[in-house]
């Protein structure tokens, strides 16, 4: 398989090498396991002749208009972690130019990966339009709001839609990555993964710290603050709407426009959230039931293993 990695200025240093690392661990092992071939070809390419990253450091890369046509082509993350920075980045010259040479291969037929905030630039040249998406869940209210055409699901790590592949923050290069290594070999990849310490994570749903989200928008940050105060109590949307002094419908349109979710959805995150917390710190499931507005400890579990795929158990386990 032909990779060709597009780096840009301001690369996030992690990702481009996480990118690599993977791909050279999965040719070593191929090697050691009789592969009569190395299974990746990877080029580090760009649209200028030298690249600088994130931490500064430069580093030569082929033009991606002159080397052999790879199968795919993947992007890793800009560092501009701050929609501010980002749009900056996004209005660049290279960047336009990459995009330019993104949309010539997705007419060819070569697939197009990224990562994290490299979504951004998937987006932006408009290939993701009308595709099933995930991206850099931090930025997720800003990618809905700018790209709504986009079908935006920020609690998956890798979204695989035709020849578009996304994969969701930071670590999630190491997730696309090892994807692209199974379509090659799934056994690579699981060898790949053990010898690398990856866990199995489809989800980023576990990550997601929802007041973070919240803080993107003012109205939705004092629906955040209310519910954080009544997570005791049922849920009710005429309640929280009076208590804001908003209509349900613009309550509703603004919550799943900047979180992609209803509000009774966020305010089950915050649910789950608080309850992972209080079975970290050893209360007993019943107390927890109560503190989060459950009638039951059943219920609890249920919707525990249903959202995060772990029961309390494991979730114990994982503190320790």
């Amino acid at each position: 398989m032909r990779l060709a990695i597009l780096a840009l200025d301001g690369v996030f240093d992690t990702g481009l090498t996480v990118l690599l690392d993977t791909f050279a661990t999965a040719n070593e092992l191929a090697a050691a396991r009789g592969f009569a071939s190395p299974p990746f070809d990877v080029s580090l390419v760009g649209v200028r002749r030298r690249i600088r990253t994130a931490h500064g450091l430069s580093t030569p890369v082929e033009l991606a208009s002159s080397v052999r046509q790879p199968d795919w082509v993947v992007v890793p993350a800009l560092n501009a972690k701050q929609p501010e920075r980002l749009i900056e980045a996004l209005e660049r010259s290279d960047v336009r130019d990459a995009m330019a040479y993104l949309r010539t291969c997705n007419a060819d037929g070569i697939g197009i990966a990224a990562a994290c905030i490299g979504t951004f630039v998937l987006a932006e040249a408009g290939l993701l339009d009308n595709r099933d998406a995930t991206t850099s869940w931090p930025l997720a209210p800003f990618f809905r709001q700018r790209y709504p055409t986009v079908k935006l699901d920020d609690s998956r790590m890798v979204v695989a839609s035709d020849r578009v592949v996304t994969a969701g923050a930071m670590m999630g290069h190491l997730d696309l990555a090892l994807w692209l290594v199974r379509q090659a070999s799934p056994e690579l990849a699981t060898l790949v993964a053990r010898f690398m310490l990856v866990d199995a994570r489809s989800s980023q749903a576990e990550y997601i710290v929802p007041d973070h989200l919240a803080h993107a928008d003012p109205l939705i940050a004092k629906f955040e603050r209310w519910a954080r105060d009544n997570l005791s109590s049922g849920f009710s949307l005429q309640e929280v709407a009076s208590v804001l002094s908003v209509g349900t419908r613009t309550l509703q349109r603004r919550t799943e426009a900047v979180l992609g979710k209803s509000p009774l959805a966020f305010f089950q995150d915050l649910r789950i959230e608080r309850a992972r917390h209080l079975v970290s710190i050893g209360c007993d499931v019943e107390t927890i039931a109560s503190e989060v507005g459950y009638a039951d400890s059943a219920t609890l579990r249920t919707l525990l293993r249903r959202r995060l795929g772990r029961g309390v158990r494991e979730l114990r386990a994982d503190m320790r």
